[in-house]
């Protein structure tokens, strides 16, 4: 029975409880004013030897101004085509995907398990396969892109149905399209992409030869590569659903034999180039041998019997095929 990925809970998207941003803002820095104006007054009635109630506005000032720094963290600004996937103390507790300035709860926490923050705060997204990314520079960021990516899959060596070492590589036109699941369901879902990406192209490399024989009609990696390419996209797509992303495009972007026996496929494909020609030249040869004994008895030029006719038809795909340009003769008696 094959083994399917189940997550042990499943989550259901969910919008993050927020507020404008600008509204808190707003509150914040009037909070920050009230505090500072208490401490100026505390000090105020400290001075004037009131020392109760100075030292109550004075202590309650310090105390607010400390705590409104808590506040700060709740700020989230989200751009087009980001996700902000938060919890709180370790529970799901929403996601915030519409682009502005919102205030959430201070205490969430974004999560985005590609990206790790080094001990010099620099912000890079951790190693996953080969897909293209870019550094964060030296803020920690948790967002979740949900614009299409391209995974440029390294070429890798595989046997193609007959057994021939090829190299091919693939390019995967990728996006994010469940914020949720991507984060929840697999470890690092780059990683996963790059890693099944790379299990898909082997098994389907395997399933088809790299090229055809002659006169054959079955698929093959070289006359076909956009229906396997399609196929791959499919069985693609069938395994990273469970990562919530989705799979736009799988390209062949590279496919040769190996070097072991490149030459002597070349040798192979230059010999059938060959014959494919010789057999050109030879049906045209016939062809216009054809029309010539044919104008010469139509127009009565000179009459022949078989034997003369087997020797110009000799003479003619001799001048005709052959691969030098032929030597004329030039014979000033009868021809009998």
């Amino acid at each position: 029975m094959e083994e399917q990925f189940v997550s042990k809970k499943v989550y259901e998207e969910k919008k993050a409880p927020s507020v404008n941003g600008f509204v808190m803002l707003f509150v914040t820095i009037l909070i920050i004013l009230a505090c500072i104006a208490a401490i100026i007054g505390g000090g105020v009635l400290l001075a004037a030897e009131n020392i109760v109630p100075g030292a109550i506005l004075l202590t309650a000032g310090i105390i607010i101004l400390c705590l409104s720094c808590f506040i700060f963290p709740g700020f989230k600004v989200i751009g087009p085509n980001e996700a902000l996937v938060l919890t709180l103390f370790g529970n799901y507790y929403g996601t915030l995907r519409t682009e502005g300035f919102f205030y959430i709860n201070p205490f969430c926490t974004a999560v985005n398990p590609t990206v790790t923050s080094l001990s010099s705060g620099i912000t890079q997204l951790a190693a996953a396969g080969r897909v293209s990314v870019s550094s964060t520079g030296s803020t920690l960021s948790k967002k979740v892109s949900l614009k299409a990516m391209t995974l440029d899959n390294n070429q890798q060596k595989v046997n193609d149905e007959l057994g021939n070492p090829i190299i091919i590589g693939t390019v995967v036109i990728w996006q994010v399209i469940n914020p949720v699941k991507a984060v929840f369901n697999v470890q690092n879902y780059k990683t996963f992409l790059s890693i099944q990406c790379d299990s898909i192209v082997r098994n389907t490399a395997r399933r088809y030869p790299y090229d055809t024989s002659d006169g054959g009609d079955e698929k093959s990696l070289r006359g076909s590569s956009q229906e396997v390419a399609d196929i791959m996209k499919k069985e693609l797509q069938e395994k990273v659903a469970i990562a919530g992303l989705k799979i736009l495009e799988v390209r062949i972007a590279n496919l040769s034999y190996a070097p072991e026996i490149a030459s002597a496929m070349l040798q192979r494909q230059q010999a059938a180039a060959i014959i494919d020609a010789r057999q050109k030249i030879v049906e045209g040869a016939v062809s216009m041998v054809e029309m010539a004994l044919t104008k010469l008895s139509e127009n009565d030029i000179v009459e022949l019997d078989e034997e003369r006719k087997a020797a110009m038809v000799s003479n003619l795909l001799v001048v005709l095929c052959g691969n030098k340009d032929a030597q004329p003769v030039v014979n000033s008696g009868s021809i009998y």
